[in-house]
């Protein structure tokens, strides 16, 4: 009905999904994903106006020490905004923009929240940078064009660059690993009985207005937005409006369309390679508490 490109033209605001950038500076300042910082409010003063962003944690989880990987798989706003107190807004947006993010980037605290408006191309473009072992490259939509003899008149090469080191990439792979394993969209494990290694991130933004999903496999790159034309349209409560009830089913069924067509080379037993002189990451805390409950978290992010 609507002859609008909503992949690459349309820009919604990205909700949770960009808190992994947040992340990156740390794992390049020599944090790793074990490591624990205070699950503890954090306040801002923007001008005149004290800034507290919103937690999300269950009350048993307030006032502790958590891990990194417990904060991006929960998607709890009191790390991220731990994180935007260590690095500031501007390096992380500096870094988003290296890693495939065109559009502009408010440097604020709140973009914790993912406030500014970005497409379904660039995050999808971003985030196979953590896949490509921290490489950078231009998604391009025609490779070469033949005549109608098969004669090759022009090829397209895509641009690339290194964003980021392949030790931080990995690291970040190992992050959100943790949000499919027992964060926000472990429904991919218990709901559609995925075993692959997937690092994901799910996306909810005011009013529940757009759903994202974005899923990172070793050879494969995917990203969902779900959303109405216009914004006023929404859904009234989390439970029904967060991205994992709205894209993530999405993307699984696409991700088992993947699996069963043998001719694609893609399977469940593919991993992510570490860098060859890279230490083993052991499994964090979180991750063997939380496999003994549900595993299941509120993305509440407004």
């Amino acid at each position: 009905n609507f002859k609008y490109d909503h992949v690459t033209q349309s820009k919604r605001q990205a909700g949770s999904t960009f808190k992994p950038f947040l992340y990156i500076l740390a794992m390049q300042e020599g944090y790793n994903p074990c490591d624990e910082v205070p699950n503890i409010s954090q306040t801002f003063m923007v001008n005149d106006t004290v800034y507290i962003p919103k937690s999300n944690s269950r009350k048993e989880d307030l006032g502790k020490m958590k891990t990194l990987k417990w904060g991006l798989a929960t998607s709890e706003n009191n790390i991220s905004a731990w994180l935007i107190k260590q690095f500031k807004p501007q390096p992380i947006a500096d870094i988003a923009h290296k890693m495939g993010i065109t559009s502009y980037i408010d440097p604020v605290p709140s973009m914790i929240y993912g406030t500014s408006d970005m497409s379904v191309a660039e995050m999808v473009s971003s985030y196979a940078t953590f896949a490509n072992k921290g490489v950078h490259t231009q998604p391009v939509f025609i490779t070469r064009i033949e005549d109608k003899n098969g004669n090759i008149l022009a090829e397209v090469l895509p641009d690339r660059m290194e964003s980021i080191n392949e030790k931080t990439a990995y690291l970040m792979l190992n992050l959100l690993q943790g949000v499919t394993d027992f964060g926000t969209a472990v429904r991919l494990r218990y709901r559609y009985n995925f075993t692959a290694q997937i690092a994901a991130k799910t996306g909810t933004t005011q009013n529940h207005s757009d759903g994202w999903f974005m899923g990172v496999t070793p050879d494969l790159v995917a990203g969902c937005w779900v959303g109405a034309e216009d914004r006023s349209v929404h859904f009234d409560r989390m439970d029904m409006g967060q991205g994992a009830t709205m894209a993530l089913p999405i993307y699984a069924l696409f991700m088992k369309r993947v699996y069963a067509d043998k001719s694609l080379g893609i399977t469940q037993s593919d991993v992510f390679k570490a860098p060859p002189d890279m230490t083993p990451i052991p499994n964090c805390k979180e991750y063997a508490e939380q496999n003994e409950t549900d595993g299941y978290y509120w993305e509440n992010e407004w």
